[in-house]
């Protein structure tokens, strides 16, 4: 495993490593304190920065070559997924964007009709060869022709990439030492203003998360009914990340069901002996 790939899943893992060999010869080595991070990681991190709203001026380069700014991919009624990847990472970014293609192809939704997937490169050396080199690769997985123009894999300047990076809170850093970055592996949900509505974290997305989260990010536009009516019952936890299924909803929902039942069956009673009434007073 790569030092580059130990140290991300550091910090996505929640754990802090530190100093514990000693030489066989003299004393020990000082030790760093057990909740110390390693250098590398001390400027990494994810400040959740929910309903933030991402610079849609920022200008990027898409695939193709074409110069595009954020705001093309807003404003549509879809949400959108950002991927903060840089293509030519070793393993961690692959991996993110393999978990997310991966959640997406066990989805009825289709990109391009139900929502958008950008990925960004925050690496500024990255040009949009290998952008276009990465979506041919990814389409290709995803395998729903029709939907190429959902996707959008994106390049730029450290200036325009730091825009959107500060925006949604990911903090990365680059290590000299081995020439790569240091950085988390996360998913963020947009909603269709470009507002940050919620991280998935780690390399595996559930699909029955991701499906939550975009009908939520869309204000219940996108999905079916039953995915409306889920949402009721399931309820998004910020400590874990996934959306876990709430008794209360449930107990509560079952409750009011029981007072509609026992109040249309007081009223269909009272017509029925109203009726009767009548009826005998008429007889």
């Amino acid at each position: 495993m790569t030092k580059h790939l130990f140290l991300a899943l550091c910090l996505t893992a929640g754990f802090a490593t530190g100093a514990s060999a000693q030489g066989f010869y003299g004393p020990p080595p000082a030790q760093e304190p057990a909740n110390e991070r390693p250098a590398a990681l001390k400027d990494v991190r994810i400040d959740q920065k929910l309903n933030e709203r991402l610079p849609l001026d920022a200008a990027f380069t898409d695939a193709d070559g074409n110069d595009v700014t954020l705001g093309q991919y807003f404003g549509t009624g879809r949400p959108v997924v950002l991927a903060l990847v840089y293509f030519e990472c070793p393993m961690l970014c692959t991996q993110v964007l393999n978990g997310l293609t991966g959640a997406l192809e066990t989805m009825s939704l289709n990109a391009g009709s139900d929502f958008d997937v950008i990925a960004l490169s925050f690496d500024p050396r990255e040009t949009s060869k290998l952008a276009k080199a990465k979506k041919i690769a990814y389409m290709g997985r995803y395998g729903r022709p029709g939907t190429e123009h959902g996707w959008h894999f994106l390049t730029g300047s450290d200036d325009q990439i730091r825009r959107v990076t500060d925006a949604v809170g990911f903090r990365y850093t680059f290590d000299e030492s081995i020439g790569q970055f240091a950085h988390g592996a996360l998913i963020t949900v947009l909603t269709p203003d470009a507002r940050v509505s919620r991280y998935l974290y780690g390399i595996d997305y559930g699909g029955r998360d991701l499906r939550f989260a975009l009908v939520e990010a869309s204000d219940g536009h996108v999905g079916t009914p039953v995915d409306r009516a889920l949402l009721y019952c399931y309820h998004w936890d910020p400590t874990t990340g996934r959306y876990g299924f709430v008794v209360m909803n449930l107990l509560r929902g079952a409750g009011i069901l029981t007072l509609l039942g026992f109040g249309t069956f007081i009223v269909v009673s009272l017509r029925r002996e109203r009726r009767a009434a009548r009826a005998e007073a008429k007889s």
